[in-house]
């Protein structure tokens, strides 16, 4: 059952696994990923290779490949338990199995292990993942506009997310939180991002910490008349974020979306009454604007 049901999420999930590999950081890394396997049974190469089969078979993987090869898959299994998006997923199977191709091409032959995690090192220096570029409807703040949109309008409720281009973590889960803004974002329940990693000011006054020892990285923020209310994650006396996973169905539930929407939904009705009775007033007043996304 569990097998027929990774299968149909597979085959759902298909065309956006097509588009996918079609960016040069899927089609490297799939080709990183398979690298040992490519080398040890490719014909005529893998005659050339050391083994350590009982029966001499150099294009088969010996005991201790399987055994370190099992023990990949246990690790990528553990690791997706907690992945949300089909990008972490992947982004998991692509990282450990790079870090399993070093092990076994230096067991293999340390010149090839040398090779490879060359090669690694130039990937990781040259070739970024692709950041989201979706629909979304979220405000992108700077250190200096940031304090002015929180401030402007005390009935406005902000959900602002603290980000660095730099951590997977954040890009993981970009999709999520562009997903929640197109379903909850109204007059009254806006939703904001700030780059820490661009803008340290920011990170300092509110305290989020960019280190990736600390794993604060993504945080959200609920601020209401301009205050912090509430943040996910939460952060211990040690400074370690709090574990806490960064799914749709918990922020909705920690951050009580449904209800702020159903409010915010009331104050903008309350607004429109407003606006009717008192035309010349609600015309002078400045309207802000959402500002497009850094490029």
């Amino acid at each position: 059952m569990g097998l027929i049901t990774g299968l149909c999420t597979f085959l759902y999930h298909l065309p956006q696994i097509y588009k996918w590999l079609l960016k040069p950081y899927y089609i490297t890394s799939l080709f990183m990923t398979v690298a040992f396997l490519v080398v040890r049974k490719a014909p005529g190469l893998c005659e050339h290779l050391a083994t350590q089969r009982e029966d001499g078979n150099s294009c088969d993987f010996d005991w201790r490949e399987v055994e370190i090869l099992m023990f990949l898959s246990a690790i990528v299994m553990m690791k997706n338990r907690r992945a949300i998006t089909l990008e972490q997923h992947i982004g998991n199977v692509f990282l450990f199995s790079k870090v399993a191709n070093v092990m076994l091409f230096f067991r293999l032959d340390i010149r090839l292990g040398i090779l490879y995690l060359a090669l690694c090192v130039a990937f990781v220096m040259t070739c970024k993942p692709p950041l989201y570029m979706g629909p979304e409807y979220i405000k992108y703040f700077s250190d200096k506009t940031m304090d002015e949109e929180l401030q402007r309008d005390s009935r406005v409720t902000w959900i602002v997310e603290f980000y660095a281009n730099w951590s997977s973590d954040c890009q993981s889960f970009a999709p999520v939180f562009a997903d929640l803004s197109l379903k909850y974002n109204c007059p009254g329940l806006r939703f904001g991002k700030v780059d820490v990693g661009r803008y340290g000011e920011v990170s300092e006054r509110y305290r989020v910490s960019t280190s990736p020892l600390t794993k604060q990285l993504p945080s959200l923020v609920l601020f209401q008349e301009g205050r912090e209310v509430m943040r996910r994650p939460m952060v211990d006396n040690k400074g370690r974020a709090v574990s806490w996973t960064f799914s749709e169905e918990n922020i909705i539930r920690e951050f009580n979306l449904n209800e702020l929407f159903q409010k915010s939904k009331k104050l903008n009705k309350s607004r429109e009454e407003g606006s009717n009775e008192l035309p010349s007033e609600t015309d002078n007043l400045e309207q802000p604007t959402e500002s497009k996304k850094d490029q």
